[in-house]
């Protein structure tokens, strides 16, 4: 039962605004000729994704731990720089950054 006077989050709401305030749990990004590669959020991303990617040491893993080993594959046969990858990850969580700081989504 409910405090009065005290708010209730319903989880899935919140996690829903926080999606929409940040684009979306996944990132999506055209790379070269225009191809589009996907990974998760790093907001939204499962556990195992986020320790794959912060184990990896070279660029060449981090990208295809980012991405996974197909759209990896793709990614460099289309001429892509596995470091470039990074810049995606890193682009996406300062446009978070931006979107939660202009206000919390769970604010009406």
């Amino acid at each position: 039962m409910s405090k009065p006077n005290k708010k209730r989050y319903v989880l899935a709401t919140v996690r829903s605004q926080y999606a929409e305030a940040v684009g979306g749990e996944e990132v999506e990004f055209e790379g070269p000729g225009g191809k589009t590669f996907t990974m998760p959020h790093p907001m939204f991303a499962p556990s195992s994704w986020s320790k794959r990617v912060d184990d990896a040491e070279t660029d060449e893993e981090i990208a295809e731990a980012m991405l996974g080993t197909e759209q990896y594959e793709s990614f460099v046969e289309a001429g892509g720089n596995p470091a470039d990858v990074n810049f995606i990850r890193m682009a996406a969580m300062e446009d978070m950054k931006g979107a939660l700081k202009k206000g919390r989504p769970t604010r009406s």
